[in-house]
């Protein structure tokens, strides 16, 4: 057995693994990186680069389509899907070798291939190489798509967001199965391209929000587009003609493919983590402190969709920096608001803290997206935008369903990493017609001024 040793061992290429890789080197560490595959990015391979190249294919189908209501005709509108998904997966892959040409700048004797298990706390072999770590380990494997038992018999049907993105043209009728930002956003994407979608959860709420109030706001708005049943226990079974059947308490759907986008959970096992001396969750995944990201008092940290906390790409690159930087000797950074996006239309965002974690004596304020000047002018009318407030009056968080609801949930996200309260925040030079008046509205609603 050959051994090596540096000061940071970076476990994963990825989004996180890269950004903590480099983060121990600018402080001066020796630092080393392992990677199983070819390295580069979920998010650009297969997560949200792809399916935001799908959503603007979409997004252009439903404009043309919308046109005459402006007194615009432009014509019928027919989708050649080939072309699109040559598209998809030209851009696609010009954002992934962007990733890999960072991969492939570290050192070759930087750089690792193979898969790597724990033999010690801090320690892993490599394909029977031993690496030592002196500082610290941080692990950046990232996570995987899981396909629900239910949809066995109808396995050869069901696609990930792994494979989604390789179809050759598009489906007649297809189910996603999981009503949270993915699911949402590709099926609309699909929907919008002609085909029928139909969307399915066993939970009561969409999106990954947790007001009833927007999730249902949001719920009627995407509704218009797809059939979306919550609250259900799917059967599935193969036909005659090579399509799928779901069937559930009251309804039904036969469908050509089926999209599973039910969770992601992360990539730990092999990694032999019982060696490391770690506590773990009921999941197998160790525990980890949100600030330093590092896993007790050990010298192990763990960044991106391997922690299974807010799996999404900037937290997996603010999160990859903080481990790698913090296992080479920097300091732990403040912790910043959460902030999640869906990015349908209307837009769904989570941002602070969330409407389950609300303090009893939180308040509220509302604003309907029907009243905000701008929206309608565009002909987006259809959405609520809900602030939360503590009993001091600083604004702690919101969750929204509106149009160009990404740009409204950074506001909020500042406004809450400065502690603004929630009169200063309303009291802002919103201009008009803006849908950043929505903010303004649900604000003094907060406050209880009437407009």
């Amino acid at each position: 057995m050959t051994e090596r040793d540096c000061d940071v061992l970076i476990l994963g290429a990825g989004t996180a693994g890269l950004k903590a890789y480099k983060a121990a080197v600018a402080r001066g560490a020796e630092t080393m990186i392992v990677e199983r595959g070819p390295g580069g990015s979920t998010c650009t391979r297969v997560g949200c680069m792809p399916s935001k190249l799908l959503l603007a294919a979409a997004r252009t189908a439903h404009q043309a389509r919308g046109a005459a209501e402006f007194g615009v005709d432009v014509g019928a509108v027919t989708i050649d899907g080939q072309r699109l998904w040559r598209r998809v997966r030209a851009e696609r892959d010009r954002f992934v070798d962007a990733v890999l040409a960072d991969y492939h700048a570290i050192p070759d004797d930087h750089r690792l291939h193979g898969t790597a298990r724990f033999c010690a706390p801090d320690a892993v072999l490599v394909d029977g190489q031993r690496v030592t770590a002196r500082r610290g380990i941080v692990i950046a494997t990232g996570g995987h798509p899981i396909v629900p038992d239910v949809l066995e018999p109808v396995a050869d049907l069901v696609h990930t967001h792994e494979t989604i993105f390789e179809l050759g043209d598009l489906p007649r009728a297809l189910a996603v199965l999981g009503a949270g930002p993915l699911g949402l956003e590709l099926g609309q994407a699909f929907a919008r391209l002609g085909v029928a979608v139909t969307v399915l959860d066993e939970g009561e709420q969409v999106g990954g929000l947790h007001d009833p109030a927007v999730s249902d706001a949001a719920r009627d708005a995407l509704g218009r587009e797809m059939t979306i049943a919550l609250g259900v226990s799917l059967t599935a079974a193969p036909t005659e003609d090579g399509r799928a059947r779901l069937d559930w308490a009251d309804g039904s759907v036969t469908v050509d493919l089926i999209l599973a986008a039910t969770g992601c959970p992360p990539n730990l096992a092999g990694l032999a983590l019982e060696t490391t001396g770690l506590a773990l969750d009921d999941h197998g995944t160790p525990l980890f402190d949100q600030h330093s990201r590092r896993c007790g008092t050990s010298a192990i940290f763990l960044a991106g969709d391997a922690t299974a906390w807010r799996p999404v790409l900037h937290e997996a690159a603010r999160g990859g920096r903080i481990a790698g930087d913090v296992a080479a000797g920097g300091e732990s950074p403040r912790v910043l608001p959460p902030l999640a996006i869906a990015f349908t239309e209307p837009n769904l965002v989570t941002v602070g803290c969330g409407f389950g974690a609300l303090p009893e004596d939180a308040q509220t304020g509302t604003a309907a997206v029907k009243d905000n000047g701008r929206a309608t002018i565009d002909g987006e009318d259809q959405g609520l935008v809900r602030l939360y407030g503590d009993a001091a009056g600083r604004l702690i968080g919101a969750e929204i369903a509106a149009p160009g609801g990404e740009h409204l949930g950074h506001l909020v996200a500042l406004a809450i990493d400065h502690d603004t309260d929630v009169a200063t925040f309303a009291d802002q030079p919103w201009y008009h017609p803006t849908v950043e008046e929505l903010l303004q509205a649900a604000g003094r609603d907060l406050l209880g001024i009437e407009e």
